[in-house]
């Protein structure tokens, strides 16, 4: 029997990975880049350093789903400390005091975090990725440049005190895409009177991707990747579901649009639709995302897998 090498295996999937302290997000992009090659790899939502937990990376033509990905919700544990302030807004910074938290109690933080509840006005951190003129904030600041950041709305779905032990205090946070759990610890400490910043940090879920599925980085090798990755189906499994034909996969292939009902099943009850719609073949392969034109009642192809 002929051997394939490994330079011929087409990677497709997702990973689901249990980032440590200490590494970069695209130390563990790197990691992975090196055993799926020539297919690409990308993450779906950078972690910091300091930060450990779920960083979901895509693989091969599943990098397409990766804004779908981000759109999940994310569920972090935070740790922080009261009475410090740094440049970073946690612990890695330039560490300054802050005023005096010895009389902030368990009810008083409770009541502080009510504030922080729903959809918000949140300024970034100096030290984030945010774009300034076409620069990143972070190398900014490694430069000593002090910029104005713009508050940006940001979704805190709930916002929970598990741990309480002055100065220390510790929130299980669920939140949307573009909130820095380091923002709310600071702007929590200012209005406290006394300033905070974080100690630690664990993300707990990206959507469905939680912690207690997650993959330990280092037993990602050339041997075991292929049975880790997961199907692109599950990214897209929150979206209503429409199953092709052999000609009409071949049409979304071609970019073409399809009926939005299914000719097979008479279905025309286009109410179930979302904007988007994830788009199957009869194998169960995962064809593209379409998105319906309610005025033609057709669904248009946005993203496109091609046959594996």
């Amino acid at each position: 029997m002929e051997e394939i090498g490994q330079e011929e295996m087409t990677y497709c999937g997702v990973l689901n990975v249990d980032k440590p302290a200490g590494v970069t997000s695209r130390d563990i992009v790197n990691q992975v880049v090196r055993l799926v090659r020539p297919a690409k790899a990308g993450h779906a939502g950078t972690l910091d350093p300091l930060a450990t937990g779920v960083l979901v990376v895509c693989v091969g033509h599943a990098t397409r789903l990766i804004n779908l990905v981000q759109e999940g919700r994310k569920r972090y544990l935070g740790r922080f400390a009261l009475g410090q302030t740094s440049d970073t807004d946690d612990v890695t910074g330039n560490l300054q005091a802050g005023g005096d938290w010895s009389g902030i109690t368990k009810a008083q933080l409770q009541a502080e975090l009510t504030q922080f509840v729903g959809r918000i006005d949140q300024t970034p951190p100096q030290f984030s990725a945010v774009h300034v003129q076409g620069q990143r904030a972070y190398d900014l600041a490694r430069r000593g440049v002090t910029v104005e950041l713009a508050a940006r709305p940001v979704d805190i779905f709930s916002l929970e005190l598990t741990a309480f032990q002055p100065p220390e205090f510790e929130l299980d946070v669920i939140c949307g895409g573009g909130t820095y759990i380091r923002s709310i610890g600071r702007d929590l400490g200012a209005r406290l009177g006394c300033g905070a910043l974080m100690t630690d940090l664990r993300r707990l879920a990206v959507g469905h991707y939680e912690i207690a599925n997650a993959v330990q980085s280092d037993q990602i090798t050339a041997e075991s990747i292929g049975q880790m990755l997961r199907s692109p189906l599950e990214i897209v499994s929150h979206l209503p579901r429409r199953e092709l034909t052999q000609a009409e996969a071949i049409a979304v292939r071609c970019g073409q649009s399809i009926a939005a009902s299914d000719p097979a099943t008479n279905d025309s009850d286009l109410n179930r639709f979302e904007r988007r719609t994830s788009l199957v073949d009869s194998e169960g392969q995962l064809v593209g995302v379409g998105e319906l034109d309610a005025a033609t009642e057709r669904l248009q192809p946005r993203i496109i897998f091609p046959a594996s």
